[in-house]
């Protein structure tokens, strides 16, 4: 069967749900858009190896060429919830309006993966010296679980990895951390006319906000990195629930909270100096504080700016190696050896947003970008 041109692939993919999710009832496989992309890629000659990491979950590593070293050239394969009702297309449908495809996912990020076919496909009768990897993963956008089945798991992938997430065609080489926190407090419920019938947990969760803004702020102080366009790290207080009653003192009380670190910030030791400054918060009120993360974190990512993948991306870009805010599996594949980028077409800006898009002026310089980067480690001397 022969392969669907470039936007049938695109198509194809937008058309395959696959939104991962914290909330089970929005949560859905991963695997039809993994056989997908698998049938494609052995049609043209790969070993596609599929890694199943959950119930209708897996990753996929499709192989052209072998031996040590290459090119990994990566993205994930699922997408963020979406509510249909605020898209003026529909968006489980490859739509075309003026200049853009629109699409869930036509940006962050499947329509990363026809533009590697597209790219690979007039190489695949040279002989690879080095071996070409794509590798598609489950659950970015929820867990990262794709991503850290294949870190614990230990396997080499290649000398270097890139990343298609959106980045405009900007090489990026460093971005923040993501840690999603949560702190639970148990006090003791009363009749509000009497303080000492029990012991508020909203009050001890007012003093408990108040040591994070004041670790913030010295956390502001202590850490600052100019190549990002928020040069410190962020807290951000992101939801708060508590209490029922305005005549009953409140029993319990749960706060969400966002970090974002920058790269040499240690997640380990910022959650150990949150810890110190709830203690107290504890005793002073006579409550219970439980403080965990809500997922485990995305570590800051920095690939050194001497790296050769960073080199040869500037090069080929015209663009300086940036930094972003947002966080990526980068992490996990620098665990596995391989010197890492974060560079694709889509834009961050319509990411994870009703209406979606990918400009078409950016496919071909994708395309050939791609088609640069596979000569250089796969085709070149080793």
């Amino acid at each position: 069967m022969p392969l669907p041109p470039l936007k049938a692939q695109f198509a194809a993919l937008i058309a395959t749900p696959s939104v991962s999710c914290t909330q089970p009832a929005l949560d859905m496989p991963n695997l039809p858009v993994i056989n997908l992309l698998a049938n494609w890629l052995g049609d043209l000659g790969f070993n596609c190896q599929v890694h199943p990491v959950a119930p209708g979950k897996a990753n996929l590593l499709a192989s052209f060429g072998s031996g040590p070293g290459g090119l990994v050239l990566a993205g994930h394969s699922d997408t963020v919830p979406f509510d249909e009702s605020l898209w003026q297309t529909d968006p489980l449908k490859l739509s075309e309006a003026g200049d853009r495809w629109l699409g869930l996912g036509v940006c962050d990020m499947k329509g990363f993966f026809p533009l590697v076919i597209e790219a690979v496909q007039p190489l695949l009768s040279q002989p690879f010296k080095q071996p070409l990897l794509v590798l598609a993963t489950c659950d970015e956008e929820s867990s990262m679980a794709g991503a850290k089945a294949l870190a614990e798991a230990g396997r080499p992938l290649g000398r270097a990895a890139v990343i298609g997430e959106p980045t405009g065609l900007k090489p990026i080489r460093l971005h923040k951390g993501v840690m999603m926190e949560r702190i639970d407090i148990l006090g003791r419920s009363g009749h509000s006319s009497d303080p000492t019938l029990g012991h508020s947990a909203l009050e001890a969760m007012h003093a408990a906000m108040g040591e994070l803004i004041a670790l913030r702020q010295q956390w502001q102080v202590a850490y600052n990195n100019p190549q990002f366009g928020v040069p410190h790290p962020t807290l951000n207080l992101g939801c708060i629930h508590g209490g029922d009653n305005p005549n009953r003192i409140c029993g319990q009380c749960s706060l969400e909270f966002d970090l974002r670190p920058l790269p040499g910030m240690d997640p380990a030791q910022l959650r150990a100096a949150i810890q110190q400054k709830l203690r107290p918060v504890a005793e002073r009120y006579q409550v219970k504080i439980d403080y965990a993360p809500l997922f485990a974190e995305v570590s800051p990512f920095e690939q050194a700016a001497d790296a050769e993948l960073v080199r040869v991306a500037e090069r080929l870009t015209g663009h300086r190696a940036e930094a972003v805010a947002f966080g990526t599996e980068a992490p996990y594949f620098q665990r596995l050896g391989c010197e890492t980028l974060v560079l694709g077409p889509g834009d961050i800006r319509c990411a994870h947003q009703p209406g979606e898009y990918l400009e078409l002026s950016r496919l071909q310089p994708t395309v050939r970008l791609l088609r640069e980067l596979i000569q250089h480690y796969c085709l070149g001397p080793a």
